[in-house]
């Protein structure tokens, strides 16, 4: 006989929880205070010129919220700058504040490949930014795309001649 596993309000029919309770402890009023919410993920991806910062679920599938140093600034030159990046987080966490989640694990991205592999300016703040406006922040990795065996950079054999 084959058993049919029902789920639970807050489970999806694969088992996975959708929300997470949250327990953290006052000291002053000596109580434990239980936080239903759930966590997403923080994709922050930083150039010379822009930073991008797009909050989905935890799986990735959905977007949440959205954020762009070009949605802050008028000028080109200013778009990958701190405090472009800054407001676009404050921008985007408040999106996902109002959506549910209460805390997120950071991925911060460069160009990569053929391009930069240190991420621009605007990803510590970014970051900085996720945090003080009150997410949760799990873990913070760079997910940097970096080649083990590099295909041949663009300029052929002589280099770019300037």
């Amino acid at each position: 006989m084959v058993e049919e596993k029902t789920a639970e309000p807050n489970e999806s029919p694969t088992g996975e929880k959708k929300e997470e309770a949250v327990r953290r402890f006052d000291r002053r009023n000596r109580t434990v205070i239980i936080k239903e919410g759930k966590w997403g993920v923080a994709h922050i991806y930083s150039s010379k010129n822009d930073t991008i910062i797009t909050i989905t679920d935890l799986s990735g599938a959905e977007t949440i919220a959205i954020g762009s140093g070009g949605m802050i600034v008028k000028a080109d030159r200013e778009e990958g700058g701190p405090y472009a990046a800054m407001q676009a987080a404050f921008r985007a966490a408040d999106k996902a504040k109002e959506r549910g989640v209460i805390g997120v694990n950071i991925k911060v991205r460069a160009p990569g490949g053929h391009g930069s592999k240190t991420p621009g300016s605007g990803a510590q703040a970014a970051v900085r930014a996720l945090a003080r406006s009150g997410l949760r922040i799990g873990k913070i990795e760079d997910v940097t795309p970096v080649p083990t065996d590099t295909t041949k950079r663009p300029g052929g054999k002589r280099g770019r001649r300037v």
